[in-house]
């Protein structure tokens, strides 16, 4: 994660752009997220895409949910990396004699 961080860090710094306000950022967090539901619904679910709707990749939605989610780690000095490990390290805590083999 380390290695996109910088890369998109970079990347706005080239451009001279700055990170957009963290309500901006959690709406577009949002809006990319429900695109993405909305193609699991029409793939798994009931309802089907309409002919005149562009096809979306599931793979795509997924990567712009990240590259917002870097956006906003960024703009907070947070190390992605790291808070997914602590995500999993408390899963695998919580977890770990849940469910038996």
């Amino acid at each position: 994660m380390k290695k996109y961080q910088e890369q998109v860090n970079k990347w706005f710094e080239e451009k001279g752009w700055g990170y957009w306000e963290p309500l901006a950022i959690t709406a577009r967090l949002f809006e990319e997220c429900g695109e993405f539901a909305r193609e699991v619904n029409h793939i798994y679910g009931p309802k089907k895409k309409k002919l005149e709707e562009k096809k979306k990749d599931i793979e795509d939605e997924m990567g712009d949910i990240i590259y917002t989610l870097i956006c906003f780690a960024n703009s907070h000095g947070i190390d992605l990396g790291e808070a997914v490990q602590k995500s999993i390290d408390k899963v695998a805590d919580r977890d770990k004699d849940r469910y038996k083999k």
